[in-house]
């Protein structure tokens, strides 16, 4: 598709344009250097919104996997053969501040 020249734009297209450059402007001035250079190449504010959106979907799918994994990890610890109180603690502690972490907690029962 090719696009028209600026100059042959109608009012509404040149409306638009500018919502969309003001549109843009207020995201990249929430965005921090890592998630900017993520969306830099997004021609339009609907683009990155959309790339956006797919970031966050994307980051609870792998949280909630790794809540699932941590669980797992909760659910089937065992005092394994050779270790110590303090090795088995170190271990059961370090699942459940990464449970923690993830959102999940569960009572001292």
């Amino acid at each position: 598709m090719i696009e028209k020249p600026i100059s042959e734009w109608t009012n509404e297209e040149k409306n638009k344009a500018n919502l969309d450059n003001v549109a843009r402007d207020i995201i990249y001035k929430t965005l921090d250097k890592n998630m900017f250079s993520k969306i830099k190449t997004c021609t339009t504010a609907k683009e990155i919104w959309e790339k956006l959106m797919q970031m966050c979907e994307e980051n609870d799918l792998t949280k909630e996997n790794k809540l699932t994994l941590a669980i797992q990890k909760f659910e089937s610890i065992k005092l394994k053969l050779g270790e110590t109180m303090n090795e088995f603690d170190e271990r059961f502690s370090s699942i459940i501040t990464e449970m923690n972490a993830l959102g999940k907690s569960y009572s001292n029962r």
